[in-house]
């Protein structure tokens, strides 16, 4: 009896909860659609001026008229590629190097000076540098998305390999696990979903990152775009970067998320 009571209750959240998602979707369409509508109202009652804050039917025009001639697409592609490249150079190096200042507490003494001096050092900082080691081209721009990225990155992973339970790594070096067996076989799939949560915050810095690679000599990419339209009093070019900056950030993280569930297809 008790267990007849008992199902019913615990198979109607998840029932509940898939009733409720597409009503939070619409909810969210809902608010999206009334925030657009008061913000072209206000245009075309001429309570805000253009020069200030164009219309969401001027931003839009303007999105129709460079995706006609495909500069539109070009922008974004340039700067979703230096996004990319110099994200996956960080992780690449961050993730083996922060996994192993974790679980070495005498590495990660002689690393945390260095640490400590990278850390809060803006994107916009490297720029001289890089221009000096790499010239105007685009492995300047790549080198300033990883050092404005790198030092973040390395601190999320030793902070999530530090997080691992110590009974697990000694279960493990107590069956003859060595320690690099240990570091591949527990450290990394135990601290996974972590570093995947903690580079998703770093993704969304690493277009900060592009914006300021992208303010020196850049012929394209949505950094440029909203600088040249600054320098020409073209805010609906500003806000179209700004706008597809946004939008693009979306498209990744739905991409990573689907990539996140079948990475970590086990835990489930």
């Amino acid at each position: 009896m008790p267990q007849s009571i008992v199902q019913p209750v615990a198979g109607s959240a998840p029932a509940t909860a898939k009733r409720r998602a597409p009503r939070l979707v619409y909810l969210s369409l809902a608010s999206v659609v009334v925030f657009l509508f008061g913000w072209e109202a206000a245009c075309r009652a001429e309570l805000i001026d253009p020069i200030f804050l164009p219309s969401p039917s001027q931003i839009f025009a303007l999105a129709l008229k460079m995706s006609a001639d495909g500069t539109l697409l070009g922008h974004v592609l340039a700067s979703t590629r230096r996004v990319m490249v110099g994200f996956c150079a960080a992780a690449l190096i961050a993730i083996p190097l922060g996994i192993f200042l974790g679980t070495a507490p005498r590495a990660r003494a002689v690393f945390d000076p260095l640490l400590s001096f990278l850390r809060p050092l803006p994107s916009m900082s490297w720029i001289p540098l890089s221009l000096l080691w790499f010239g105007i081209n685009e492995t300047q721009k790549y080198s300033i998305v990883f050092m404005g990225t790198f030092a973040p990155a390395l601190i999320y992973v030793i902070e999530a390999t530090r997080s691992i339970d110590p009974l697990l790594i000694r279960a493990a070096r107590n069956l003859g696990a060595n320690r690099w067996q240990v570091m591949r076989e527990v450290v990394l799939p135990g601290s996974l979903a972590q570093i995947i949560s903690g580079f998703k915050v770093i993704l969304g810095l690493s277009w900060t990152c592009v914006i300021s690679a992208e303010l020196v000599a850049a012929k394209e990419g949505l950094g440029f775009l909203i600088m040249n339209g600054k320098e020409f009093f073209q805010t609906d070019a500003v806000m179209l970067g700004m706008v597809m900056i946004s939008i693009t950030v979306l498209v990744i993280d739905v991409v990573s998320r689907k990539i996140e569930a079948r990475v970590l297809k086990w835990q489930q």
